[in-house]
This record gives C-alpha cells, structure tokens and sequence, in this order.
C-alpha cells in the first residue's frame, strides 16, 4: 500500500492505486472523448479568435435578453470545462485509474446537467438536450462500474449485504448511518422514498395553507406534476435537507433552523427563477411582503423552511424510516425501481407539457410539422388542461429567455 491514503467512508483507498485495466470498449470511448475534448477545445478557441479579429458578426446578439445571454455563456463555459475534463478522463481510463476515474464523473455529471439545464430554458425541448442527456446516463453507469466500492460488493459482498439488509430489518435499523457520522445512510433508496413522501405531505400542507391562510374555504389544486398528488418542490427540498443536514441532526437546533432557512429560501428562489426563465410561469409571488428577495422568497417563508427543516431532521427522517423499512428487503428493488420510473416519466412529461404551453402562449408552435411528443401534448394537454390542473401558475412568456 502507498504511503498516502485516502480514507473515504468505511474504506482506504491508495492515492497511487495499482491500475486496472478496463474492458476494450470503455478504453475506446476513452479514446473517442480524448478526441472530442480536444477537437471541441480547439473549435472554441478558433470561435474566440474569429470574434476577436472581427470574422463573427455580434450584432445579432442585441435582440436577446441578458440574461438568455448569461445563460448561453454559462453553458458554453461549462461545455468547455468539460471538454478539458473529457480528456482527463479518457486518460484515466486508458491508464485505469478507476477510483479517479470515478470521482471524476461525480463532477462531469453535475456539470452536464447544469448544462442540460441551461440549453433547456434557451431552447425547450429540442435536439440540443441530447448530448448532454447522454452524457449524464454514460457517466453514471461509468461512474457506478469504476467506483472501487461499488466493484467489490457486486463481485464479493452482494450476497453478504443482503443478509446485513435483512437482518437490519428484522432490528430496526435499516437505512440508519452505522458510522455516526451521519443519521442516515444516504443512498438512492433513501434518497427517493424521501423525495416521494416529501411530494405527497407538501402537497397537503401547501393546500391546507392555501385554504385557511391565503383563501380561506378555498380548494385550489396545488400539484407540480401532471399526473398524481405531487408537488416535487417539496420532495427535491427534502432531499438537500437529508443531504446538507444529515450529519447535523444532533447539533444545536439554532444550527439546523438557520441552515434550513437558508437551503430552503435559496432553492424556492432558484425555482421560481428557473420556472420564469425557462417557461415565462410565475407559481408565487412575494412582491411587496417583508424582506422579499425578488419577489421569489422573504423572510417569512425563510423561516418557514427553518422549522420544517428542524422538523424533518429531527423527528420526520427517524419515523420515515422505520415506514421505508416496512418495504420487504427483498422486495425493495423491483419496487423502488418502477416507482422510480413511473416518476421519472412523470416529471419528463411535465416539463414536456409545460413546454408546449410556452409554445402555444408565445405563438411559436409548429402546428403543421409538430414532433411526436409536441402533437401528444397539445392533443391531450391543451391550454384549459394545463390552467385547470396548474392553477397556482401563470404564464408571461415575455419573462422567458429562449433564444427562438
């Protein structure tokens, strides 16, 4: 063993770790990512040079918004960055680096779907999210058959680990962080039955509020997805709280609210950003009450996120598990595992929709030659489907950045 470690989780791994040599063909996307990273580094510093000496006209760049500006250059950066990290991790694979390899893409993969998100709310949906789309699927399962970890329990520990699984059952403690270093382990199974409880019990107190706070007596259906009692607001909230907070359960309680408030008010100000920047939808507006920010969020529901953070960590995550553990264990995949996609269509067709209701608002719509998935949503999620079932939004599109 090298005289360096790295100690991650229950492992130690070697900072000079002995190669391994990956199957031929993840050697050969290696080599095809050295090449693209190369030939799209190149192209951008051929781009840069012909805006320098003036061969690339930039008065077209006028009729957008600056902020459909920050955002393409946003995603051009990035493009870049991982262009350069492309190259890095072709050589790693080539070299069989497999533990760098794998740290490697944890990285890419947040800055692919960064990028995602950016040519999303320039573009909608269009042939410019595939890339990035693939790349994110090609790079988890990289990352998934590199990591060192995750290699050893599917070779040596699968069998034992389901024993472990089963018997943590039977005690109780399933899911529970055995290290202390944490409240809970986070993994994906967690991580998702968190997300789905989150959805479906903010869903209930965002309505309850609505019809005793902000109309009394009034229903007003409140879901953020197209089909079942959702609101992936809340369920995404959930997660970073799990996430950012779990090694924090047991401190200082002035600690957790604080930073609930914080992680809550910067997440429902990103949302409402994103929703109006990508969509031109306004879900909620604050303008006017104490200490907005932008209208997105104020101090109010800043303190709001405080207590349901201290809330959540303190007394909903030990309950949720014990109803997670209630889930065979050897049931737990196949069930997780369609929940999984059911919502994954969910939330794809969602933002499809909301898509074409930007589109059919902003008079852009291709009724003549519409793709499959545009003639399917305008086909069964017309205008008066969208008001009815999204009735807390509205739509400028004015507010919104695509650049068409």
């Amino acid at each position: 063993m090298a005289e360096s470690e790295v100690k991650m989780g229950r492992r130690t791994y070697a900072q000079d770790e002995e190669p391994e040599k990956y199957p031929l063909l993840v050697r050969i996307y290696g080599a095809l990512g050295i090449v693209a990273g190369v030939v799209q580094i190149v192209a951008f510093v051929r781009a840069v040079l012909a805006v320098f000496f003036g061969k690339i006209d930039l008065s077209v760049l006028d009729d957008h918004t600056l902020t459909t500006l920050v955002i393409g250059i946003v995603a051009i950066v990035l493009s870049v960055a991982l262009a350069a990290m492309f190259i890095v991790l072709g050589v790693r694979l080539l070299r069989g680096k497999r533990h760098r390899a794998a740290l490697l893409c944890v990285i890419m993969i947040a800055f692919e779907a960064i990028v995602l998100i950016c040519h999303f709310m320039l573009t909608g949906l269009s042939s410019h999210l595939i890339p990035p789309g693939v790349n994110i699927i090609i790079l988890i399962v990289l990352q998934s058959y590199s990591d060192p970890a995750l290699r050893d329990e599917r070779k040596l520990q699968r069998h034992l680990q389901e024993l472990d699984w089963k018997s943590e059952q039977e005690e109780g403690i399933l899911g529970l962080d055995t290290t202390g270093k944490g409240y809970m382990t986070l993994n994906f199974f967690n991580m998702f039955w968190i997300f789905v409880v989150a959805c479906i019990a903010g869903l209930i107190g965002e309505t309850i509020w609505h019809m005793t706070v902000d109309d009394f007596g009034v229903y007003q259906d409140r879901a953020g997805l197209l089909y079942g009692p959702f609101s992936p607001i809340y369920g995404v909230g959930a997660v970073l709280f799990a996430v950012v907070l779990n090694r924090f359960h047991d401190k200082n309680p002035i600690i957790i609210f604080l930073a609930s408030a914080v992680i809550g008010g910067a997440f429902e100000f990103f949302v409402s950003w994103f929703l109006e920047v990508a969509f031109g939808i306004v879900a909620w507006d604050y303008t006017g009450t104490f200490l907005n920010i932008g209208g997105r969020t104020n101090f109010m529901f800043m303190c709001i996120w405080g207590v349901l953070g201290l809330l959540w960590v303190r007394y909903v995550v030990p309950w949720l598990l014990k109803f997670i553990n209630k889930i065979p264990w050897n049931w737990r995949y196949v069930v997780t595992g369609v929940c999984t996609v059911l919502m994954v269509v969910d939330c794809v067709l969602t933002l499809a929709a909301f898509d074409c209701w930007y589109k059919r608002s902003a008079g852009t719509m291709d009724y003549e030659r519409p793709t499959a998935i545009e003639a399917f949503c305008n086909e069964n999620y017309d205008d008066e489907f969208m008001a009815n079932r999204f009735q807390s939004m509205t739509m400028t599109t004015e507010s919104a950045s695509r650049a068409e």
